[in-house]
């Protein structure tokens, strides 16, 4: 028990049991122990139920024979400061039953157990994810966080709430109900209500929806498009990195590996224009909090053609580092380079910029999202990567986000041989807050 444990007991004692006169020493007593009650310990009303972690006052007659205390199946941490025969102060235990009888147990020295019917809750809960958050209705999807526990309830914005009879307390399954709108998620437990950070089919911070949306589509060296949809789509058009036939062995394949997207024209001065093509992709997101912020983006990887080997690298640079057009820029080192170039992805003697590297099948050596869709968050405090895989030579700020390449190559780092044919959608890129 820490001091500042010990120094909240004696206060709440203090204020809450002033009424009995304390020995001058602790005695332990024969007998049973008998609970008439249990209250708050600040405060005098008579509770049934408390949440982990809080301190709670026992009242009844020969308190002073307990020897030991249980919550459920967890020992209670009993001092003798706060124990007298009428009142036994006693913080419940923080940690989760593996057994949960709703019980108190009292244990004598000679062993002779007393129950007393009272139920612990755990923490409010906190929502954390959604497994799918493009979801249609009538799709499960899991909801991830802490202290989901049933029953409980899940709200969508716009319908009723759907209850939920069994959780594994880390996550949860729900159907998505007809009429569900875009918004926060809720879920409510005995212990309280948790709204989420992420949003329901989230439209803010969209830089790609490859339908119109937005009208952004690939704007680099490589004239890549998006794909209609094929039957899988999630909402409409998406973008596909290889055919099923291409062979991935992280070697430089951009023409079937990679999505591109510099800002401007073709030209000088550099025109970021207001339309859907040049435009910068700060001018569409807000990046002024980009430290609290993630890329997401949903994916679907088929079954039949799984990712197996080469990491993604995901890169956004600023206007310094790169543009559409041929007009010449001067990099964040003062060097005049053309404005499209790929030096800021390779470096090519020149620092490369930071970027996230994900590796979504080096756990388990290869990946697939099972024939569905999935949502994919990437801080982007994990912008920090250099080409290599080491740590970048630069940070990013606010101005960095203003282009965009996923590039699904090895880079500068080796990786054991072997190679896939892997189909991989994307669709739905955006930026947006995550914590």
């Amino acid at each position: 028990m820490t001091k500042y444990t010990s120094l909240f007991l004696g206060l709440v004692l203090a204020a809450a049991c002033t009424q009995v006169d304390y020995p001058d020493r602790f005695v332990q007593t024969a007998g049973v122990p008998k609970v008439d009650f249990v209250r708050y310990a600040d405060k005098d009303v008579i509770i049934t139920q408390a949440n982990m972690e809080e301190v709670v006052c026992l009242v009844g007659e020969n308190l002073t024979s307990i020897h030991d205390i249980y919550f459920n199946d967890q020992a209670a941490v009993l001092n003798s400061s706060y124990m007298t025969a009428k009142t036994l102060v006693v913080a419940v235990p923080k940690n989760m039953p593996a057994v949960q009888t709703d019980k108190i147990y009292m244990i004598t020295k000679d062993s002779t157990v007393v129950t007393y019917d009272f139920k612990v809750l755990p923490p409010a809960p906190k929502l954390t994810g959604m497994s799918l958050e493009w979801a249609q209705p009538g799709e499960t999807v899991t909801l991830y966080g802490s202290y989901l526990f049933a029953p409980l309830t899940v709200e969508f914005p716009g319908v009723d709430p759907v209850e939920v009879s069994s959780s594994a307390g880390t996550s949860v399954d729900v159907v998505v109900p007809a009429g569900a709108q875009p918004g926060k998620v809720k879920v409510n437990t005995a212990s309280g209500t948790a709204q989420s950070v992420f949003m329901y089919k989230d439209s803010r911070g969209m830089l790609f929806d490859f339908d119109g949306l937005t009208g952004l589509d690939n704007h680099g060296w490589n004239g890549h498009s998006s794909r209609d949809d094929d039957g899988t789509g999630i909402s409409g058009r998406f973008f596909q990195f290889g055919d099923g036939s291409v062979e991935l062995t992280g070697s430089w394949e951009e023409a079937n590996f990679s999505f591109v997207y510099w800002p401007g024209s073709w030209n000088t001065p550099e025109n970021y224009q207001d339309g859907p093509m040049g435009a910068r992709l700060l001018d569409l997101a807000d990046f002024s909090d980009w430290q609290n912020m993630a890329l997401k983006f949903e994916i679907f990887v088929p079954s039949s053609n799984p990712w197996n080997n080469t990491p993604m690298h995901i890169c956004m640079a600023g206007v310094e580092d790169v543009t559409f057009g041929n007009a010449d820029i001067l990099d964040i080192y003062g060097n005049t380079v053309a404005g499209a170039n790929n030096r800021y992805m390779s470096g090519d003697g020149r620092p490369s910029a930071p970027r996230a590297i994900w590796e979504p099948w080096k756990a388990t050596g290869s990946f697939s999202t099972g024939d569905k869709w999935q949502t994919v968050t990437i801080p982007l405090t994990d912008f920090n990567l250099g080409w290599d895989g080491n740590p970048a030579s630069y940070g990013v700020s606010a101005s960095s986000f203003a282009s965009l390449w996923m590039f699904i190559t090895n880079g500068g780092k080796e990786y054991p041989e072997g190679s896939c044919t892997p189909i991989i959608k994307i669709d739905n890129i955006r930026a947006v807050p995550y914590k």
